[in-house]
């Protein structure tokens, strides 16, 4: 059995609202940070990896995960990804971890912010919580 790594910043984070998604299917979890800034896309986040990002130097707090093939699965229909040069709600692309060397896996971006807000210190759960109450 093949295992994918994912890396997790928003709804499918354990104790989060889309966390059943994939906990059937996690093998192991491991905190992370990657290159990248959130946006508040309201009951849930949106990764985005542009030019306004490196100019911040942003980074996203989040988890990785390794999962089978079912879980990777799982987590592109979630995110409306069909496929590469298809019309996604979410692209899915390669990236690596700023603070551990070697370990890189799948995330799930948007190319731009479309207009949302940013989420300030790059971590949804705390932000969310905020934000509820």
């Amino acid at each position: 059995m093949s295992v994918i790594r994912v890396f997790i910043y928003g709804s499918l984070l354990p104790g989060q609202s889309n966390h059943h998604v994939v906990s059937n299917y996690v093998k192991s979890y491991m905190p992370g940070v990657i290159a990248g800034r959130l946006v508040d896309f309201g009951s849930y986040p949106a990764a985005v990896r542009d030019r306004e990002s490196e100019s911040l130097k942003a980074v996203i707090q989040g988890q990785w995960i390794t999962v089978d093939r079912q879980g990777l699965a799982a987590m592109d229909v979630l995110e409306d990804f069909y496929g590469i040069e298809e019309q996604n709600e979410y692209d899915r692309i390669w990236v690596s971890d700023l603070e551990s060397h070697g370990l890189s896996g799948w995330v799930y971006v948007w190319d731009s912010d479309r207009g949302y807000p940013p989420i300030p210190d790059g971590y949804w759960p705390d932000y969310a919580a905020r934000k509820s109450g």
